[in-house]
């Protein structure tokens, strides 16, 4: 294994253009992302769980003075007093989500986008994301590419990485809230995982999303049906995997779909990367609550309220969070994925319930991103833009 400044200097060489001080980075378009296999879910699934792990070995940094934070986030006021100024709606915000990540990755990153559910009457996409891979010890640009596709897949791509070691393994019925992109992927991972699955239930608002929803099944996996149902406790009821992958406007948690015990089907999976509440029954000592980073968890208490972040962030990780922290349970229940990869726990009980609360790391954008950045390189994809032949200041 080389030294540290060895790897770096090899890394230099392969990644950066050499004949320093001249820079150039590749651009990636969303069409050039997938010729560079982004849509790849087995890899993805495998680049997130060597994520989780490195996570777990303190191998990686992210903003804030923890190290744990998710980004950060512009959100404008309910009743702006300038003009020009947009109002807060469902999703409105514009994040940047840095990042560093060791392991085999050894890169850094900044995933930035804007979002705003209005995209939609505008045939876009709720977020339109992209994210800059820079070289960790120069700054200087690797690539910068779009990221819509790439953070779906790396969403979906970690739950799957749970469903991996917790989904049952004989799951047959998947139970889904919220037919998106997201869902799309986070679908794909968990059938990956689980290829037993043979029949999807879906809950949606609208026809529309609902039909591209059983049009996408049908022609990525054909042996599979699909169920539309009218309630949330028919997604849930008699579900082996359930996850919601649903926007809401967040603020009252009593608001957000809530999962109640009596629906639950002993040793069911839940992959909650989205809005989420649990009912009294599902904090049980029979109920495994997993976590992608329990630290991030707590740097959104910090940022928004201790005790009471659910009502700022709706991922259900926040309200496991609330509950440690107003001693409704002890720390020791939230375990953590990358934990459990590292020092797996003997699985012995296939009746207990896992409610896996997946918030999104910007290490997960960086490692996915940099993965399909050398499938890029090698595959001569993209377009290569020049810097500079030597900085204008220096």
């Amino acid at each position: 294994m080389p030294t540290n400044d060895a790897y770096l200097k090899a890394a230099v060489d392969a990644e950066l253009n050499p004949g320093y001080p001249a820079a150039e980075f590749r651009y990636l378009s969303e069409t050039d992302m997938i010729a560079a296999g982004v849509e790849d879910v087995t890899a993805c699934i495998d680049a997130m769980e060597e994520t989780l792990a490195l996570h777990a070995r303190g191998d990686y940094r992210m903003a804030g003075h923890l190290g744990e934070s998710h980004g950060s986030k512009v959100q404008f006021p309910i009743n702006p007093m300038h003009e020009g100024m947009p109002a807060d709606g469902p999703d409105r915000r514009f994040v940047t989500m840095p990042a560093y990540l060791g392991g085999s990755f050894r890169m850094t990153g900044v995933k930035s986008y804007g979002s705003n559910v209005s995209n939609r009457e505008q045939g876009l996409p709720r977020s339109i994301l992209m994210l800059a891979l820079h070289h960790t010890v120069t700054g200087a640009p690797l690539a910068y590419m779009s990221a819509n596709l790439l953070s779906a897949y790396r969403t979906g791509c970690t739950s799957g990485v749970g469903a991996r070691h917790y989904a049952p393994k004989n799951a047959k019925v998947l139970g889904l809230l919220g037919p998106g992109v997201i869902a799309k992927a986070t679908v794909a991972a968990l059938i990956d995982a689980r290829p037993t699955v043979e029949h999807i239930k879906v809950l949606g608002r609208s026809t529309k999303g609902i039909d591209s929803f059983i049009e996408w099944v049908q022609d990525k996996y054909p042996t599979k049906t699909v169920e539309v149902v009218e309630e949330l406790e028919q997604v849930v009821r008699d579900s082996d995997i359930v996850t919601f992958c649903t926007s809401i406007h967040v603020g009252d948690p009593e608001t957000y779909p809530t999962v109640r015990r009596e629906w639950v089907k002993p040793g069911a999976f839940f992959a909650m990367p989205a809005a989420c509440n649990l009912d009294e029954g599902m904090f049980e000592d029979d109920v495994r609550l997993l976590v992608d980073n329990a630290g991030m968890y707590d740097a959104w208490a910090e940022e928004t309220e201790p005790g009471a972040s659910h009502n700022y962030v709706s991922i259900i990780g926040c309200k496991f969070n609330d509950r440690v922290h107003n001693g409704l349970i002890p720390a020791e229940r939230l375990r953590d994925l990358g934990e459990a990869l590292n020092h797996p726990e003997p699985q012995d009980d296939e009746e207990k319930i896992t409610v896996y609360s997946v918030g999104g790391m910007p290490i997960e954008d960086v490692a996915w991103g940099t993965v399909v950045y050398r499938n890029a390189v090698r595959k001569g994809v993209g377009t290569v833009l020049n810097l500079w032949d030597a900085p204008a200041m220096a």
